[in-house]
């Protein structure tokens, strides 16, 4: 291995300019003329919008334009689609409303959009909107799921009825049945998925800008995925053709899933820019933010494992009421069906699944992926029931884990919930995890802690995902609405140095790092020499962006694939410079040699000689070195891990202190430890925030209570120790480099194991999050039953 090559823990080339303030953000963005646009957001959950009155906004110093849904709708515009289709019990497709750009008749969420003013500065259009005379007919309000779906219950769109998206099953019904029919026991539980606000580093931003000469329109924006954005743009929204526009996602500050969508500020800005002439620019502050990012999780689910007399598991039923908010964005369908109900057998040999999901429109914010989207709510529903089953019956929960475990030798492996898994050591995991922890210490451990009047836990959880978001076959049958494939460009320059272009797109992950990293193997290129370009449609391959941990997996893929067609365009020019068969030349570290002799020849020769031809193979090939591949692979990649969280709980308090965290991970091939002991980092601190801090809440009224920093809790560094991860390469079988990813894994399997641990520790079931009133509650609680 080199110093800079896959597997080498090589220092984010990236973070240079981070570090030193040079970034470019959007807002960083200021075009020759630009203007500020200020949306006008509903204050109310759900009303009639009798008309607006937008005279005098119209009037007040600096503006520009003050615009409207009837705008918008004159120009033929329209507003954010749903991406995924899901197939119902009935046959039939799930509901989908449409959605204006702007709020017409009526609004659904406090946050919606209901107008917009562009004045020459951004304090001028924020006067201004405060003039705008909107006639509510201010209407009652839902906002939890069983309210939603009871036949009294207000109606968010006429064409919902009861606020049903859809009614979805996975798995053999009459299977699962059968096997709750001759079951030992059955363990029941009921558990909530709090609701999340993304929260993203950077608020989301967007410039539109339109060149009247050559009838192109260029949007900056904060996107995961610039490509995809174009094409619902240009194809669903009417702001195309799309050859005529073209999308610019520069340094990203975080997304999370946040910033898969077109959001309807996106779409009224780039309109503005064309309606007006002249670049239009829009950034969110926090506040809004918070109303209108698209918010995450927000499951209720009652689930049953049932086992027989030994603690095999036979059977297993979940029921969910997912809220998918006010309308429907481009994953909100997928996330709580095939994202979710796929991972429902988690690493277990589960012989019958069977699982239910009703979503449900609410008079909330937009619900769609958030990191790890579906899955961790899948791990969540099996790792709770496998706890409690294990308490039910006696057992050692890694025991009774182990006994249902997934046998290594029985991969690739069909889970009953369609999917098959790649590869993976289950017991491998839960081992080393064992190990790291001092699962056998832990008594003693627990003993120490109540010498000082202190509760302690252990919490586990075994987890397994499916990401690297493909095969395209695969999702267009399960309901996606566009490809999952890759594409790259390597680009030999005359000197020696290379460009890669990529479809993925960084927003914090580390690609400018990684990517070089596989060119630098591949090819034997210096790591400085290699630039990567991301995030321009006008420069970039068509790509599909950066979610669901898929650019190592897929991304990467393209990259080596294009590194290949390198290779071998290289291998014949190679064989033509040094007048040896193509056959006869062995490749390696950049090298081509002749077999048997010291005869060779560089990669930068190779590259110099096809773009100075003076002694090529001009009637066999083209001059240039420059090569474009697609990966579309075969299958989801499916990490997995083993996930142990210890925490002390202070019983007159209720604060939870946690004392340890430990995740042994199986994320394939790892290119960079360094960066994948990041991700792992990072997502630990989400799914802990999420498991003891985090939670958005809405009051009756649809207000939302938890609307800033200060109501909303964030964890913060002192609230973590120092996590322990390590990882066991089970590599993808099916993925050039055996790589399966690793973005989502920490905030997949550590709320589980960090709510697990609060819950042994103060010996009763309890909902995320689990905050210091929670826990106190529950554990006066316990003590007055016990009285």
């Amino acid at each position: 291995m080199s110093e800079t090559g896959i597997g080498a823990s090589v220092r984010r080339k990236e973070d240079n300019r981070f570090l030193t303030g040079k970034g470019r953000y959007t807002d960083d963005i200021d075009l020759t003329g630009q203007a500020y646009a200020y949306f006008l957001l509903s204050p109310h959950a759900r009303a009639k919008i009798n008309g607006i009155d937008t005279g005098a906004a119209k009037q007040a110093p600096g503006v520009i334009g003050v615009f409207t849904a009837a705008d918008l709708a004159a120009d033929g515009i329209g507003g954010p689609i749903c991406g995924w289709v899901v197939t119902q019990k009935n046959g039939q497709p799930h509901t989908s409303p449409a959605v204006s750009a702007l709020a017409s008749d009526r609004v659904n969420f406090v946050g919606e959009q209901v107008a917009v003013v562009v004045a020459e500065t951004l304090a001028q259009a924020r006067d201004a909107a405060e003039q705008i005379e909107v006639d509510y007919d201010i209407q009652p309000a839902v906002t939890k799921m069983k309210d939603a779906l009871a036949g009294s219950a207000p109606q968010l769109h006429d064409d919902a009825p009861g606020n049903l998206c859809f009614d979805w099953e996975i798995g053999d019904k009459a299977a699962t049945d059968a096997a709750f029919a001759n079951a030992h026991h059955v363990t029941k539980i009921h558990i909530h998925n709090n609701r999340l606000i993304p929260n993203a580093i950077e608020p989301r931003a967007a410039i539109g800008d339109y060149d009247s000469g050559t009838e192109t329109m260029t949007l900056y924006t904060t996107s995961q995925n610039p490509h995809v954005a174009r094409l619902v743009l240009a194809a669903f929204i009417g702001l195309g053709p799309e050859n005529k526009l073209r999308v610019v996602a520069p340094d990203v500050g975080g997304g999370f899933g946040s910033k898969i969508y077109v959001y309807r500020d996106e779409i009224v800005t780039l309109w503005a820019a064309r309606k007006l002439g002249r670049p239009v620019k829009w950034v969110a502050d926090r506040s809004a933010a918070f109303l209108t990012d698209a918010h995450g999780r927000d499951h209720d689910t009652h689930a049953e494992l049932a086992v027989d007399k030994d603690g095999t598991f036979l059977g297993l039923r979940v029921s969910t009421l997912a809220n998918v908010g006010a309308h429907n964005q481009i994953f909100s369908t997928a996330t709580p069906s095939y994202l979710y109900g796929c991972l429902l057998a988690g690493q277990y040999k589960t012989p019958a699944v069977y699982g239910e999901v009703k979503t449900v429109f609410t008079n909330t914010a937009p619900v769609d992926a958030y990191r790890g989207a579906g899955r961790p709510e899948a791990t969540f529903v099996v790792e709770r029931l496998v706890d409690k089953a294990a308490r039910e019956l006696g057992m050692d929960s890694t025991e009774l884990r182990r006994k249902n475990f997934i046998p290594k030798d029985q991969f690739p492996y069909q889970s009953p919930c369609l999917v098959q898994y790649d590869s993976g050591d289950f017991n491998l995991l839960l081992d080393r995890a064992k190990e790291v922890i001092d699962y056998d210490g832990f008594a003693a451990r627990k003993q120490e802690s109540a010498s000082r009047g202190k509760l302690r836990g252990l919490g586990l959880s075994c987890w397994i995902e499916a990401c690297g978001l493909a095969p395209s076959a695969v999702v267009g049958a399960l309901g996606g609405g566009v490809g999952q494939w890759e594409s790259a460009n390597i680009k030999f320059n005359p000197t020696g140095s290379v460009t890669v272009f990529t479809g993925s797109h960084s927003h914090g992950q580390g690609h400018e790092t990684v990517f070089a990293q596989i060119v630098s193997d591949q090819l034997g290129v210096p790591y400085d020499s290699i630039e990567i370009v991301h995030g321009d449609t006008a420069v970039v391959p068509f790509g599909m962006g950066t979610y669901g941990s898929r650019s190592g997996p897929v991304g990467g893929g393209a990259i080596y694939k294009a590194a290949q067609k390198v290779i071998e365009k290289g291998r014949k020019i190679a064989a033509h410079l040094l007048e040896a068969s193509a056959d006869d030349l062995e490749y390696a570290d950049g090298t081509y040699t002749v077999a048997g002799t010291d005869r060779t020849k560089t990669m930068a020769e190779v590259a110099f000689a096809a773009y100075v031809p003076h002694n090529y193979p001009l009637d066999e090939l083209e001059p240039g070195l420059d090569e474009t591949a697609f990966f579309d692979p075969a299958n989801f990649t499916f990490p997995s891990g083993a996930y142990f969280a210890e925490v002390e709980v202070d019983p007159d308090t209720g604060v939870v202190t946690i004392m340890d965290m430990v995740g042994i991970d199986d994320v394939g091939i790892v290119m960079n430890p360094m960066i994948v002991q990041g991700q792992l980092h990072g997502g630990f601190a989400q799914g802990i925030g999420q498991a003891l801090y985090e939670q958005c809440v809405y009051d009756g009224d649809g207000q939302l209570l938890t609307g800033s920093l200060m109501d909303y809790c964030m964890p913060r560094a002192d609230n973590f120790p120092a996590f322990r991860t390590e990882e066991t390469n089970q590599p993808c079988p099916h993925n050039p480099m055996g790589v399966k990813g690793c973005g989502e894994a920490g905030a997949i399997g550590s709320p589980v194991a960090m709510l697990n641990a609060v819950v042994d520790a103060i010996g009763t079931d309890i909902d995320m999050p689990a905050t210091p009133e929670k826990v106190w509650r529950a554990l006066q609680s316990s003590a007055q039953a016990a009285e």
